[in-house]
């Protein structure tokens, strides 16, 4: 059932060795309790990735609430998650607003993207989860977590940095620290702990120090303060945050699309994850997972919000209690709610001064980078193989350079679109290629076990070089 759940025990902590499952509850005092922790938990992350992409972190918050409760239904209760703002739109969003795309036309992009991922999800629960590994393999998958992060370096570099390059440092330095200093939940809001430093010390310095001269967003240089609080002052307690229709444009749609490779990835691994903790086979509601993101994404930015993603916070959260009850995240999900009818909120973190979103998506995009290299490692990607080293070495450059190819004058792939395109169609294609017999040529950059270099001594295979 997706709505109705069943006592466990007598309501309280779960006994050694339980767990709370799906379709149970502890006493409601702490269900509420336990959806307050996963509030927190998903609250950093779910407010800054629409500040960073420049829209309403209210709405976010508010839809982040509607979109959990829609994926819970449509799941059927089986995968407890919560879903949070997408990150991995971030580079595409930066993209798009680098061409002069206005917030419809980013919106726009994501809705289309969201409603390709739910397509995808359809196709995976009619067709099997065995569809997608085919389609869409580690090393290909990997490649494009990874350079979806790393093309983001620039929008580091050029835009925030600059704007207060102590702060940022210092925001940085904290979040670091944070991340590997603290244990537990308090790690896992590093950012945000990051993120009320560099607020707090940014307006320390404008009462000490005065104004600062750098450049703004736009990167004009003007003196001003660090923080502005004046949206603030006059915002309202109570209200709806501000809706938008989305906009279509073509380029930009390109550009939001490669990132439904990355979600189909990071969903699959979520509902792995929670398979694996709950005891419970979860793939024949893999595709119904994706769909339901897909969904989710397209309802949020149909009113202008940002794209929604199951989080991996919160499943660290029910790894640490051994409750896997959906009805704390209703809990959840209606406290999200309330909170986005709170305007003064979201214009408190809309004042987050650039200087400390520079030291914050520092961390933030290089993770995002990261976790391309974390799937290749957990999937062995071997790279002595050219058919995974080769396209993927190509995609990340012109990804990273933001190169362009221009197709027509209104139909150019750039950065991230020109970076999946290589790697998915060049894996695809070389990996056909390479099942005709020929001459394969692996140690074009280190030999491969399977390769005789002429001059070097016969490889022994009774030795292993990695005696793990």
């Amino acid at each position: 059932m997706a709505i109705g759940w069943k006592l466990h025990g007598d309501g309280r902590t779960p006994a050694q060795g339980e767990v709370v499952g799906p379709d149970e509850r502890l006493s409601w005092g702490r269900t509420v309790g336990i959806g307050a922790q996963h509030v927190v938990a998903m609250f950093g992350a779910t407010f800054v990735f629409p500040v960073v992409m420049g829209l309403d972190p209210n709405l976010a918050i508010m839809m982040s609430g509607i979109a959990t409760i829609l994926f819970l239904l449509v799941s059927a209760g089986k995968v407890p998650s919560y879903l949070g703002s997408s990150a991995s739109f971030v580079g595409a969003v930066a993209s798009i607003r680098a061409a002069g795309g206005s917030t419809a036309q980013v919106t726009g992009a994501i809705l289309v993207a969201g409603a390709a991922l739910a397509v995808v999800g359809l196709v995976i629960h009619v067709l099997g989860a065995q569809v997608i590994h085919r389609i869409f393999p580690p090393v290909v998958t990997g490649a494009v977590v990874m350079l979806i992060g790393f093309n983001l370096a620039p929008v580091v570099a050029d835009v925030y940095w600059p704007q207060d390059q102590w702060v940022a440092l210092a925001t940085l330095a904290v979040v670091v620290l944070c991340a590997v200093v603290l244990r537990g939940f308090w790690s896992r809001i590093a950012v945000l702990i990051g993120l009320v430093f560099g607020f707090v010390l940014s307006w320390v310095l404008d009462k000490t120090a005065g104004r600062i001269t750098a450049p703004d967003g736009s990167g004009k240089v003007i003196t001003h303060f660090r923080v502005d609080l004046s949206g603030v002052k006059t915002a309202d307690w109570f209200g709806l945050p501000h809706f938008h229709a989305p906009d279509f444009k073509t380029s930009a749609i390109l550009v939001a699309l490669p990132p439904v490779i990355a979600l189909i990835a990071e969903n699959t691994g979520h509902v792995k994850a929670v398979a694996a903790m709950t005891g419970a086979d979860l793939d024949p509601y893999l595709g119904r997972a994706i769909a339901a993101d897909g969904a989710t994404t397209v309802l949020a930015t149909a009113v202008g919000g940002a794209p929604t993603t199951t989080y991996a916070e919160n499943i660290g959260v029910m790894a640490a209690t051994r409750i896997y009850s959906t009805a704390a995240y209703y809990v959840a999900a209606i406290v999200a709610v309330l909170v986005g009818l709170c305007p003064k909120f979201g214009a408190l973190v809309a004042a987050t001064p650039g200087g400390v979103l520079g030291g914050i998506t520092v961390v933030l995009y290089g993770m995002i980078g990261l976790l391309g290299a974390k799937i290749w490692i957990e999937n062995r990607v071997d790279f002595g193989d050219p058919v995974n080293l080769v396209p993927v070495a190509a995609g990340l450059i012109l990804a990273i350079g933001n190169v362009t190819l221009k197709i027509t004058s209104d139909f150019p792939l750039q950065g991230i679109a020109l970076g999946t395109v290589a790697v998915l169609l060049g894996y695809h294609v070389l990996n056909a290629v390479q099942r005709t017999p020929r001459d394969t040529g692996a140690g074009v950059i280190a030999p491969g076990e399977r390769d005789v270099v002429p001059g070097a001594p016969e490889r022994r295979p009774e030795i292993d070089e990695d005696p793990r």
